[in-house]
């Protein structure tokens, strides 16, 4: 219970201080008044003052935020003080500013990323097989669980990806299949049939298999900085591309909305992973700070990317969007933000309740 507490904490407190860290810097560089750095929202319970910017920790620990002179369009700002306030700046310092807190969060997820493959090395899922469907072109070969396989008309493998990907450029032509069984190589020939699968997102496609699984063991290899540094960048660039899909499937209603979680589930993965070691940590916040760039680049108002929205329409426009709207806005966009946040709650108490009992309904 404690690692849970402490390990949430940890990666709530450090992807959060991240974000606001982001906004924070880039508002003084571009000359911006910041009157309040907060950790968590709500009353404020400590903190200490250096110039002009307070920095403290609130009540709720539910996020954070920069506040900003002259953030609320009808603020009052004195004439002198107009050159530092935020809704008095050019549109591409405002952007700036806004787009700060969620790109912060992508840096953090390349560095967490690069000192995981660097310090701990880059993991591999090993071409050893840990299942073989019965009747299946593999069973019909004779390749068995615990087979590891070397190479595939002729190619070579260095994982489970190769190993699959090879599979499907050879389409459903004969394979030749070199494996090692208990010290001995043996060759197989096996002919793939397509069947329907399901992808990630629990969509049927149709797909040449052999009928293997894997076995789950993973190989790590040790890599040099700068290919720490390169292999994180392709990794923050996959995950990015995966949590984007995630979202449009979710719109499409191909995902469930019974997948989405919310803090509580962070708190049990944290603890989780926490628990299997500091790669495994490390790597999960990394996840976690990607997830947060994503969530708060979508165009729904109060989130970054409302606000980069209305600053692009203003771009586009060549005038501010009137209070007004914005004000509509942004309260829609706040009754959708509680509704969501009620609603993965609702997913996360449920997920913590045995199968087949439920909350009772009035």
């Amino acid at each position: 219970m404690l690692t849970t507490i402490l390990s949430t904490a940890v990666v709530l407190g450090v992807l959060i201080f991240v974000h606001e860290l982001g906004h924070f810097l880039v508002a003084r560089r571009a000359g911006v008044t910041v009157l309040r750095f907060s950790l968590g929202f709500g009353p404020r319970v400590f903190g200490i003052r250096r110039g002009e910017t307070d920095y403290c920790v609130s009540l709720v620990p539910l996020g954070g935020y920069v506040k900003m002179l002259g953030e609320d369009p009808e603020e009052e700002v004195a004439e002198a003080e107009k050159e530092r306030s935020f809704s008095h700046q050019p549109v591409k310092k405002r952007l700036a500013i806004v787009l700060a807190g969620p790109l912060s969060n992508v840096i953090l997820a390349v560095a967490l990323f690069a000192v995981v493959f660097g310090v701990f090395g880059l993991p591999h899922l090993t071409t050893e097989i840990g299942t073989v469907t019965p009747d299946s072109p593999a069973a019909e070969a004779g390749l068995q669980p615990g087979d590891k396989v070397l190479s595939i008309n002729g190619r070579e493998l260095a994982d489970w990806d190769a190993l699959s990907e090879t599979i499907q450029q050879e389409g459903l032509g004969p394979l030749d299949v070199v494996v090692e069984r208990e010290g001995e190589v043996l060759h197989f020939r096996v002919t793939p049939q397509v069947r329907e699968v399901k992808n990630i997102f629990g969509e049927p496609i149709q797909r040449p298999i052999i009928g293997i699984t894997a076995s789950g063991s993973y190989e790590v290899e040790r890599v040099n900085p700068f290919l720490a540094l390169y292999y994180s960048l392709g990794q923050t660039w996959t995950l990015s591309k995966l949590f984007f899909l995630t979202i449009v499937k979710l719109i499409q209603r191909v995902l469930p909305m019974e997948t989405l979680g919310g803090p509580i589930l962070i708190a049990q993965m944290a603890g989780q992973q926490a628990q299997e070691g500091l790669m495994n940590f490390l790597h999960f916040m990394g996840l976690i700070s990607i997830n947060l760039a994503i969530l708060n680049l979508l165009p729904i108002p109060v989130l970054d990317g409302g606000h980069i929205f209305f600053f692009l329409l203003e771009a586009l426009l060549g005038r501010p969007i009137s209070v007004r709207k914005m004000e509509m806005a942004q309260k829609v966009g706040l009754f959708v933000l509680i509704l969501l946040m009620v609603f993965v709650f609702y997913n996360d108490i449920m997920r913590l309740l045995p199968k087949g009992q439920g909350i009772p309904m009035p």
